[in-house]
């Protein structure tokens, strides 16, 4: 089978971000190089390279890597003193935000030992064109102890002929579309100009804020909404304290929600399938009358979410994609939210005792906003351009006081 990239891979593609996770162990697990050289067998695109067709051979493929070296993609580094989350944190900024080489597969893993407690943090990061969120979560299942080893083909096999190319791409275009679905799209009013909108730069910072899943779930159901209602209450009040810190004084914030059209998926099955939710939220007002209202705006635009993809399509025929992306202000901020395990996982026999998504956006948007639930606790990691939020402790302390308030 061709493994050829969608039009909404090539949306990721275009925008190269990469996004990953640090999966925090309790102690070294040892040859981690061994390890992730056996399971990654299970995941196919883990040893794929992204290459161009021929002219008239459709977009992109996937083809198996016959060069491919584990060395090249796992790591090894002691984190700096004192080694603790704030140490790991900047390792891990540095690490997404550094371009994976495009001549093999796009992903890495770094062991980063020397941490507070004896603990280590694997440090993984992949291009979004290799995956979405529910992917990503697909891949490091794959990786985990206890993973089913499923059957893999021969390896390398050989590259698609150009015929072959050509065949499949002009299937696809002759075949016949299937069934669409048509959501209706409500376009939110455009927010207010704010300070939160400037073209970032290559540099970003991470922070962290926490609390209970089973007590944020709690409190959103007492109010009629949910987990993610819940985080996007606590994000737009911080957001709030942040910007009448800074003398905006706006009531009101675009947040651009992805929402996956899949529910699961598999490592062999990877790609990105997902659509955006822009949504008009209020920034004001007590925690618990926000969530009232934030739950009621978000179901009324469950119906709503759309693919950007055609638009995207448009701009880059026209040629002002990137200028787009670099001067938007049609949203303020990303809040991405992912459901991680919901029991405790091992790698390399050594206990997994946190989990911190990575992201790395760009487009406008000096900060945003990534969640993941593993076990029972909520990790919400705060990721900006440091060149245009001096005041990121301020926003990472506001978020964590706003969380606290679901107790």
């Amino acid at each position: 089978m061709i493994d050829r990239t969608t039009p909404e891979d090539m949306m990721s593609l275009a925008s190269d971000m990469q996004v990953g996770a640090i999966v925090v162990l309790q102690r070294d697990p040892g040859d981690v190089e061994s390890l992730l050289a056996d399971r990654v067998r299970t995941v196919p695109r883990l040893r794929r390279r992204l290459v161009r067709t021929p002219f008239g051979c459709g977009r992109p493929v996937w083809v198996d890597d016959a060069a491919f070296d584990i060395t090249r993609h796992v790591h090894r580094m002691a984190c700096p003193a004192p080694g603790d989350e704030a140490a790991l944190l900047h390792i891990a900024s540095s690490l997404v935000t550094r371009p994976l080489p495009r001549s093999a597969p796009l992903w890495s893993a770094t062991l980063v030992t020397g941490l507070t407690e004896n603990r280590a943090a694997l440090i993984l990061v992949f291009h979004h064109v290799l995956s979405d969120g529910i992917g990503g979560l697909a891949v490091l299942a794959n990786l985990l102890d206890g993973a089913p080893r499923t059957e893999t083909a021969p390896f390398p096999a050989a590259a698609p002929s150009r015929r072959a190319l050509a065949k499949d791409a002009w299937k696809t275009r002759l075949s016949p579309p299937g069934r669409i679905s048509s959501p209706r799209f409500q376009r939110p009013s455009r927010g207010a100009r704010c300070s939160l909108n400037q073209p970032t730069g290559p540099r970003r910072q991470q922070t962290i804020a926490r609390t209970s899943v089973s007590q944020l779930h709690a409190a959103a159901h007492l109010y009629g909404g949910t987990i993610n209602d819940a985080l996007l209450t606590a994000v737009t009040g911080a957001l709030g304290t942040l910007l009448t810190g800074r003398g905006d004084h706006v009531g009101e914030l675009v947040v651009s929600i992805p929402v996956s059209t899949r529910r699961s998926t598999t490592a062999a099955h990877l790609g990105n399938s997902t659509g955006v939710m822009p949504v008009a939220l209020p920034i004001g007002g007590d925690h618990r009358s926000r969530l009232t209202r934030i739950a009621t705006i978000t179901r009324s635009h469950k119906k709503s979410v759309a693919s950007a993809t055609s638009i995207f399509r448009v701009l880059k025929l026209l040629g002002i994609a990137d200028w787009f992306m670099n001067h938007q202000h049609l949203v303020q901020t990303v809040v991405t939210n992912m459901h991680g395990p919901d029991r405790p996982v091992h790698l390399g026999g050594a206990p997994v005792v946190g989990l911190i998504p990575l992201s790395a956006t760009t487009g406008n948007v000096t900060v945003a906003f990534a969640a993941l639930s593993y076990a029972d606790t909520f990790t919400v990691t705060v990721v900006s351009d440091p060149d245009h939020v001096p005041d990121l402790q301020v926003l990472t302390k506001a978020l964590q006081a706003e969380l606290d308030l679901f107790r």
